[in-house]
C-alpha cells in the first residue's frame, strides 16, 4: 500500500509475518514473469528484469525464489498474467488505485468491486482519479542504517545523481527522483556506501484526503486491507492522509 509516508510502508513491510510475506514474494514473482516473458530473462539484456531483481532483494526474496520465478517465465506452459489497472473511490471519495496482475480478468474484477461496493467506495472509469498523482521514484535511506551519514553530504550526492527532491525526518532520508532515474541514482549512492532501504517507482499524490468519521476510516481500513490480501493485487495507492 502506497500512502503519504513511504517510511511507513516499509516498516509495515518489515513487521509482516511469514504467511504475508509469502505474499509479497509471490507479487514480486509475478512482476518478474511477465518481465520475462515481455523482455527475455537475461538481467543483462533485460534492464527492468534486473531492477525487478534488486527489488526483489530489497525486500528479502530469497535467490532460490528469483530463479524459479525467471525460469517459469520462460517455460511454454507458463501462466499468462495481464495487468489491469482499476481506478476509484473510497469512502468520502478517497482517490484509489490498483494494479493487479491477473490469469482471471472477470475474477479480478468482481473481487475488486465487492470491495469497493462493500466498503463505501465506488469503482471509476479509466483515468478518473489517475491525474490526482504523479508517477515518481522513492529511494529511502534509514539513519539506523547510515549512522556516520551526512544529511548535507547525502543531499548533494542524490542531487547531482539527477533526484529531484530530497527530504529527512528523525528515522529516514527520502530522495524523489522522475521514475527513469530511479535506479541510477540509486546505483550512485550504493557506489558511494550508502545503504539502501527501498527504491521504488511510486504514485504521489498531488493532494490528500483526511476522514474524521470513524465509519469511514473502518471502512478504508477494510478497503486497503482487503486490496492487499487479494493474491491479483499488485500494488494499492491512494491519497488519504490519515493511513498511518
Amino acid at each position: 500500500m502506497s500512502g503519504h509516508s513511504k517510511w511507513n510502508n516499509i516498516k509495515n513491510k518489515k513487521a509482516k509475518t511469514d504467511a504475508q510475506k509469502g505474499k509479497i514474494f509471490t507479487k514480486i514473482g509475478k512482476e518478474i514473469q511477465i518481465c520475462v516473458r515481455a523482455g527475455g530473462g537475461d538481467p543483462n539484456v533485460n534492464g527492468k528484469l534486473r531492477d525487478l531483481i534488486q527489488k526483489a532483494k530489497d525486500n528479502n526474496v530469497p535467490n532460490d525464489n528469483i530463479e524459479r520465478a525467471i525460469k517459469k517465465a520462460m517455460g511454454a506452459d507458463s501462466v499468462q498474467y495481464e495487468e489491469i489497472v482499476y481506478e476509484g473511490y473510497g469512502p468520502n471519495g478517497v482517490a484509489v488505485i490498483v494494479e493487479t496482475a491477473t490469469d482471471s480478468r472477470n475474477r479480478t474484477a468482481s473481487d475488486v468491486r465487492h470491495y469497493f461496493d462493500k466498503y463505501g467506495g465506488n469503482l471509476g472509469a479509466t483515468g478518473c482519479v489517475s491525474y490526482m498523482f504523479d508517477d515518481k521514484g522513492i529511494i529511502v535511506l534509514l539513519r539506523e542504517d547510515n549512522e556516520d551519514a551526512d544529511e548535507d553530504a547525502l543531499m548533494e550526492a542524490a542531487l547531482e545523481a539527477g533526484a529531484e527532491d530530497f527530504s529527512s525526518d528523525e528515522e529516514s532520508f527520502e530522495i524523489t527522483t522522475e521514475t527513469s532515474d530511479l535506479y541510477a541514482v540509486r546505483d550512485a549512492l550504493v557506489a558511494l556506501g550508502y545503504k539502501i532501504a527501498s527504491a521504488e517507482e511510486d504514485k504521489i499524490p498531488q493532494n490528500y484526503v483526511t476522514l474524521e468519521d470513524e465509519d469511514a476510516i473502518k471502512n478504508m481500513n477494510l478497503l486497503l486491507e482487503h486490496l492487499e490480501d487479494n493474491d491479483d493485487v499488485q500494488e494499492v495507492y491512494h491519497n488519504w492522509e490519515n493511513c498511518d
